[in-house]
């Protein structure tokens, strides 16, 4: 499986998209704010501020967030400019993805996104914010040599280039409480070549002292296989090896796919970026909270299935394609099925497993 060839979000607007199955990634989004702000605020103090200020997200994915990320970069450094009696520089917002993602609905969403921003800033802005589609493996260079003022990230980094290589890890398809030890030791390797890459090639193109915030799905402990970033991946496992003993799957299938994804330990992160060398680390920052739903931000909110279903379908939006390469199209529905209900049955017992985040915010030395 070539990774960059198939991994992308379901797309479109229907009941397993991922614009309707994003509520864990808006609020990781939401949480990084502060330090958005934060960041942004030196970038706007600056005396060498730009006229022309170039700014990409990278994994922006589509849907809801990927408007969210641009609206609150905007809205943000408006309201910077508008404090510092400072005339607003012209925006220009590249949004970043693999080949395969839904830059169809992006594009036909940007007159309507256009026309917001232009009502909401009062008509001063109409010209002075271009957004682009840059596709292509944030793995590989992407733009000219210091070219870029800002890069954002949101649950992108944590995605690697390839399957670790060589990995033996039957009878589970990410980390495990099974797993030997050696699949632990291939997935950090792996995200240790993968981040330190991503790190030297931004260096190439952000500008000097430009700054970078990136939001890692993490984990809260350095054990690899803490529950809270493995046990879905343990049902959804046991889903598919449901359908092996219904003849559905060939066990073989399983014992030869895993995720290309690793949940770092913020120790592992803060020490890449020590030995990389590129960035400075200016602020590392770990969240954590429930990963089900609440009303209204307080009352909590127990249905076993709509918990179960709503889990699930995040799950799916983010890994339907991946499955389909490898086990085939039909098995789909088939396995969510089995996965909805052994998530229900999960959370009856557990109440709620934590969503791990982790923000770093860097600036190029």
């Amino acid at each position: 499986m070539v990774v960059q060839n198939v991994l992308h979000m379901n797309a479109g607007n229907g009941e397993t998209s991922y614009a309707n199955n994003s509520t864990l990634q808006k609020t990781a989004i939401l949480m990084s704010m502060p330090v958005l702000e934060d960041t942004l605020k030196k970038v706007c103090n600056n005396d060498a501020f730009p006229k022309h200020l170039k700014i990409a997200d990278l994994g922006c994915s589509s849907g809801p967030n990927t408007f969210l990320v641009i609206s609150q970069i905007i809205n943000i450094i408006h309201n910077l400019m508008q404090q510092n009696n400072c005339k607003a520089p012209e925006i220009e917002i590249c949004l970043n993805d693999l080949p395969q993602n839904d830059f169809n609905s992006i594009f036909k969403s940007l007159p309507t996104f256009y026309e917001k921003i232009k009502m909401e800033k009062e008509e001063k802005l109409p010209g002075a914010c271009f957004v682009s589609g840059v596709p292509g493996s944030f793995y590989c260079r992407l733009f000219p040599r210091k070219s870029l003022h800002f890069v954002h990230s949101s649950y992108s980094v944590h995605w690697l280039s390839q399957v670790p290589e060589r990995l033996e890890n039957k009878g589970n398809i990410y980390i495990a409480r099974t797993s030997p030890p050696t699949v632990f030791e291939a997935y950090l390797k792996q995200f240790q070549m993968d981040f330190s890459t991503f790190l030297s090639l931004r260096y190439e193109e952000i500008v000097v002292g430009g700054p970078m915030i990136l939001t890692f799905l993490g984990r809260r402990i350095a054990d690899p296989t803490d529950k809270d970033c493995c046990i879905l991946w343990e049902l959804l496992t046991k889903s598919l090896l449901d359908l092996v003993t219904e003849g559905l799957v060939q066990k073989e299938a399983i014992d030869s796919f895993n995720f290309p994804f690793y949940y770092p330990y913020k120790d592992e992160v803060k020490a890449i970026i020590e030995k990389e060398g590129s960035f400075n680390l200016e602020r590392l920052e770990v969240s954590e909270w429930d990963a089900i739903d609440y009303d209204d931000d307080e009352h909590f909110v127990f249905d076993k299935d709509r918990n179960g279903k709503n889990v699930a379908n995040c799950v799916r939006a983010v890994t339907e394609p991946l499955l389909v390469s490898h086990f085939g199209e039909f098995i789909v529905d088939d396995v969510f099925k089995k996965f909805t209900n052994y998530v229900a049955d999960h959370l009856c017992s557990e109440k709620s497993d934590k969503v791990i985040n982790i923000v770093v915010s860097l600036s190029k030395k």
